[in-house]
């Protein structure tokens, strides 16, 4: 068995994955490091490029795409390492040894079910990378750069693969706290995602981002959150969209607000039968935890 395995799931996306995987390649020639990628339905000759370059790496396919999550539920279930490290095929660690960071982390604090690495969002580094951040605990961590103590994993239910894309980390952050487990924001586990956030409002699947964005946001409240503050919630939320977005005249944002509320509808059905609600009590003590790091910028 293994003590790390790196998971990455992909999908078209070959030269971010190529770059990827050079940056990570001497943490996949590690001794104690498996690495797993789920080739998601791709048609870029990905699987193939793999097997002919990294024939090390343990490579499962979905011959039609199921979704991010579902492949992440794959991989997870897969590995017999003690800590999987996920990574999106478009990011990778910064820093020089991770390993024995994450190691040490695990073994030091054995009630931390994932590690939150310090993440920046964009294509160039900047000059300055260093950090005067400390460790602490956050509810939530981001998907593109984190890594789980797989005891902590296999203590809660998969990832909901209904959602398709978006929330799944916020539904296993919810999960951990109800089991005892923590999450913890390391920022000497740096990772750059090579994506400019700004760009993405310009791409033609930005309606299709925003609509998962939002649903998912709305199927936590009700899945989690006591009833007598999911209303309050909710109608802020579609305010919020509704004031910086609708009424300014953004279509595209029009159209996935709609599209979003649709797919509430859809699963109420769905959403009544796995709602795990947190008590207030259990809701009060979530919410003073820090909230995720998500983008981390120099200071």
């Amino acid at each position: 068995m293994k003590t790390f395995s790196i998971l990455i799931t992909t999908k078209n996306r070959i030269e971010d994955l190529k770059f990827t995987l050079q940056k990570i390649n001497h943490l996949i020639q590690h001794k104690d490091v498996e690495c797993i990628i789920c080739d998601d339905g791709s048609i870029d000759k990905t699987s193939k490029f793999i097997k002919e370059n990294y024939p090390s790496i343990q490579l499962i396919s979905n011959p039609k795409s199921k979704g991010l999550i579902y492949s992440r539920n794959r991989l997870l279930n897969l590995t017999t390492a003690k800590y999987a490290i996920s990574l999106d095929d478009d990011a990778h660690f910064i820093t020089e040894h991770p390993l024995e960071i994450i190691e040490s982390h695990f073994i030091e604090n054995p009630n931390c079910g994932v590690i939150a690495c310090r993440i920046f969002w964009g294509k160039q580094l900047p000059k300055q990378t260093e950090t005067n951040e400390k460790i602490e605990q956050v509810n939530g961590f981001v998907g593109c750069g984190h890594i789980w103590n797989m005891k902590a994993w296999n203590d809660i239910p998969n990832y909901p693969d209904w959602f398709v894309f978006y929330g799944e980390e916020e539904f296993a952050s919810f999960k951990l706290f109800k089991k005892d487990w923590k999450i913890q924001y390391h920022p000497q586990l740096f990772v750059q995602h090579r994506v400019e956030v700004k760009e993405r409002k310009n791409k033609t699947d930005y309606v299709q981002r925003l609509r998962r964005s939002l649903r998912s946001g709305w199927y936590l409240y009700l899945l989690f959150y006591p009833l007598k503050v999911v209303p309050k919630r909710f109608l802020y939320s579609l305010w919020i969209q509704l004031k910086s977005k609708v009424f300014k005249g953004n279509f595209k944002a029009t159209l996935a607000i709609f599209l979003a509320i649709f797919d509430l509808l859809i699963n109420l059905p769905r959403i009544s039968n796995s709602r795990k609600a947190l008590s207030f009590k259990e809701f009060i003590a979530f919410e003073k935890i820090n909230n995720p790091k998500i983008y981390w910028k120099p200071e």
